[in-house]
């Protein structure tokens, strides 16, 4: 078994359903360039209000990948 070295970088996901869904709109947006992404940590929740209700959801994660060998 080799040894992984990884890399992290900071992305902020939006949703009007969820901080859940947050997350995953971040995650499934950095799949399209980010290769072996293995972990998120959450960093920073916050939401924006509109007419006295929440409009959307902002989520801040630090995702994990492995380095390419």
């Amino acid at each position: 078994m080799s040894e992984h070295i990884y890399k992290h970088i900071e992305i902020t996901g939006t949703s009007e359903k969820s901080t859940d869904e947050a997350v995953k709109n971040a995650i499934a947006k950095a799949a399209k360039t980010v290769k072996h992404m293995h972990w998120f940590e959450t960093i920073e929740e916050r939401g924006y209000i509109e007419d006295d209700k929440i409009k959307y959801w902002q989520v801040t994660i630090k995702v994990g990948f492995r380095l390419e060998d």
